[in-house]
């Protein structure tokens, strides 16, 4: 007899059916940070065709420090978190982060409604790229 028997199994492709509300997931998760929660601005962009999604977010540049934390260390946990839940969604989840208010996106530009033009925000950080090991081969011991 198994304890979990009503409990609905989740598998990798009943998440590919729907995607994920990142940004939901982003103000959940960068708001506990910011001293005016108000101030975030977050917006999505997904592209159906190749399966990414761009998630640009824009705050106060007095909350940076607390946002990124020590090393960076916040970041780079809120971005692991939002590319393993792209992941199992089976989308590239990127993420930038800009002080003040975040580009407009790139089917907004094309479109012609956005004819005024902006003086582009400050970027202040860019995905991070997973490092590349070389292979060792028997001729480096």
């Amino acid at each position: 007899m198994s304890l979990n028997k009503y409990v609905p199994e989740i598998t990798s492709a009943s998440l590919k059916a729907t995607s994920p509300d990142y940004e939901s997931l982003v103000r959940f998760l960068i708001e506990p940070f910011l001293e005016s929660p108000n101030s975030l601005s977050v917006d999505c962009e997904d592209s159906n065709s190749n399966g990414r999604v761009w998630i640009r977010l824009a705050f106060e540049g007095t909350d940076k420090g607390r946002v990124f934390g020590r090393g960076g260390r916040n970041i780079q946990a809120i971005r692991t978190l939002i590319k393993a839940i792209g992941q199992a969604a089976g989308q590239s989840v990127y993420l930038d982060i800009y002080e003040g208010s975040p580009p407009a996106s790139h089917r907004e530009m094309n479109s012609g409604r956005n004819r005024t033009k902006r003086s582009s925000p400050k970027r202040l950080s860019t995905p991070k790229l997973a490092p590349r090991f070389r292979s060792q081969s028997n001729n480096d011991h």
